[in-house]
C-alpha cells in the first residue's frame, strides 16, 4: 500500500540517498531468485536504517529476520568501529545468496549469522545491544519484544517494521487474521510500556522507533 501520493513518493526518493551498488545488486538478485521479493527492505528504507544506525553508531546491533541480507548491509554501515551485527533468520536455504553479499560487503567478519527459531535463540544470547530490528513473523512481534527489553541497553534502539501492514491496523479486523491482531496489540504495547519511548513512522509499510528509557 502506498501512503503518499505517488508524486509526493517520487519526490522524497529522488532527494534521498541513494543505495550503494552492492545493496542495488542485491535487490536485484533477490527479484530474479528469491520467493516474495517484496519481504526485501526497499532502496528508500535501507537508507532510513542506515541513517539512524549511523546516528547512532552501535556497538552491538540484532536482527530478528534476515532474509537476504539488504537490511543487515544497510545497519552495517553505521557500526561502531568495533561494533558486530548478530543476525536470525529460520531459512536456512538462504545463507549462501546472504553470505556471497556479505563477503562482498567488507563487513563479512562483523555479521554473525544464526539459523532457527528466535524465539529460542534469542535467550541464549548473553550481549547487550544498542539496536535491535525486528522484521520476522508479525505473529511473534510481541513475543520478540518481551525476549529482547531486558537485553537493551539505556539509550538503546528498536527498531520495528511492517507495523502499519498495509493499513489493515486500521480497518475491521478479521478475526482469522492472526498478524494484524498482533500487530495492533504490538503497536498499543510499544505506546504504553514506560520502558520505551515510540514514534511510529509512516514509511513504507510503517517502521517503528522505540528508545529504551529505563
Amino acid at each position: 500500500m502506498d501512503f503518499l501520493p505517488e508524486n509526493i513518493d517520487n519526490y522524497v526518493l529522488e532527494h534521498s540517498q541513494k543505495e550503494p551498488r552492492i545493496l542495488q545488486e542485491l535487490s536485484k538478485e533477490t527479484w530474479q531468485k528469491v520467493l516474495n521479493p517484496r519481504m526485501l527492505s526497499g532502496a528508500y528504507q535501507g537508507r532510513v536504517l542506515s541513517m539512524i544506525s549511523k546516528l547512532h553508531q552501535p556497538k552491538k546491533i540484532l536482527e530478528i529476520g534476515t532474509y537476504t541480507g539488504y537490511s543487515a548491509l544497510s545497519l552495517a554501515e553505521g557500526l561502531h568501529t568495533e561494533g558486530q551485527i548478530i543476525t536470525i533468520d529460520k531459512n536456512e536455504e538462504l545463507e549462501t545468496l546472504q553470505n556471497k553479499y556479505f563477503e562482498k560487503s567488507g563487513y563479512r567478519e562483523r555479521i554473525i549469522q544464526l539459523v532457527g527459531d528466535a524465539t529460542k535463540i534469542i535467550p541464549t544470547l548473553t550481549s547487550k545491544f544498542d539496536l535491535v530490528f525486528i522484521d520476522a513473523d508479525k505473529s511473534n512481534y510481541i513475543n520478540y519484544f518481551h525476549l529482547i527489553i531486558h537485553k537493551m541497553n539505556l539509550g538503546g534502539i528498536i527498531l520495528s517494521d511492517n507495523v502499519l501492514w498495509s493499513g489493515k491496523v486500521v480497518e475491521k479486523l478479521n478475526s482469522k487474521d492472526e498478524d494484524t491482531k498482533v500487530l495492533i496489540e504490538y503497536n498499543r504495547l510499544l505506546n504504553s510500556d514506560d520502558r520505551v519511548e515510540t514514534v511510529l513512522l509512516p514509511i513504507r509499510d510503517g517502521l517503528t522507533i522505540s528508545r529504551v528509557v529505563k
